[in-house]
């Protein structure tokens, strides 16, 4: 047999998967300490709820000119935040983990700050925001990295989250140009 050929012994993944039908979607190829992505995954579920409170909290507070334009953008974001928690929450429930929400540790988890500008300054909210966005995506890249082949689905659900998270960032940045 040469490298190039490829045989799957279905009958031991057969036998693997009886034995072990409690572990759910965790088989014997995962490639990682399911306890560590849960972690990790745990601290990305605290940084998303965190982004929904403060986009939530710039949307309600946002005056001026341009109130209108950049609330929305931040109900948006918002909104996708929340989603990207839950997304999160469900990859820990899928590893056989319990999703982290307990409101004293938020903040201690999250990547990012919770910030509330003086007042109701519509560029200082939008550079808050940038920032945050900016330290999400240098830390999911790095999660990304980290999972590598070990966690395909994992890392495709950060990658995702990822893709959103630079296009926050664009959002952000275009209407700072304005």
């Amino acid at each position: 047999m040469t490298a190039d050929d490829f045989v799957i012994d279905v009958t031991r993944i057969r036998e693997e998967a009886r034995q072990k039908m409690a572990d759910g979607a965790v088989t014997a190829t995962y490639g990682l300490d399911t306890a560590k992505v849960i972690g990790v995954l745990n601290d990305v579920v605290a940084t998303e709820i965190v982004c929904w409170l403060r986009y939530t909290r710039h949307a309600v507070s946002a005056t001026g000119i341009d109130r209108s334009q950049v609330a929305a953008e931040f109900t948006q974001h918002a909104a996708e935040e929340m989603q990207h928690a839950l997304r999160a929450a469900g990859r820990i429930a899928q590893l056989g983990g319990e999703p982290d929400f307990d409101p004293a540790t938020l903040a201690q988890r999250a990547h990012t700050d919770y910030t509330t500008p003086s007042g109701t300054e519509l560029k200082e909210m939008l550079e808050n925001n940038l920032l945050a966005e900016r330290i999400v995506i240098s830390t999911y890249q790095e999660i990304a990295h980290w999972l590598g082949d070990h966690d395909p689905t994992t890392r495709r659900l950060i990658e995702s989250i990822l893709e959103e998270e630079e296009e926050h960032a664009d959002d952000l940045s275009d209407l700072l140009a304005v």
